[in-house]
């Protein structure tokens, strides 16, 4: 698990410290951002840090607040997230 959040991700946490930022403190954040802007390396990275129930988690949770369509459409589907709509 890499403790570094890749500094290609830096442009889309421009409110923060990158360096400060803890990786399972400020998960939410990271998962959302990455979800959202990340390319497929930085995705790799995010699935190699947090385990897919934490990210899958995360969506169930906070994915209609955190990811705008069809950014949500489009990871329920890849983590197999079903509603039961």
């Amino acid at each position: 698990m890499s403790q570094t959040i890749p500094s290609t991700l830096a442009p889309f946490f421009q409110e923060y410290d990158l360096t400060r930022l803890r990786i399972q403190q400020d998960a939410s954040t990271i998962i959302e951002r990455t979800l959202r802007f990340g390319t497929r390396a930085e995705l790799h990275w995010l699935f190699s840090t947090y385990s897919l129930e934490q990210v899958s988690q995360w969506v169930r949770q906070w994915g209609r607040l955190g990811l705008p369509e069809p950014h949500l459409s489009f990871w329920k589907l890849i983590l197999n997230i079903d509603e039961g709509k």
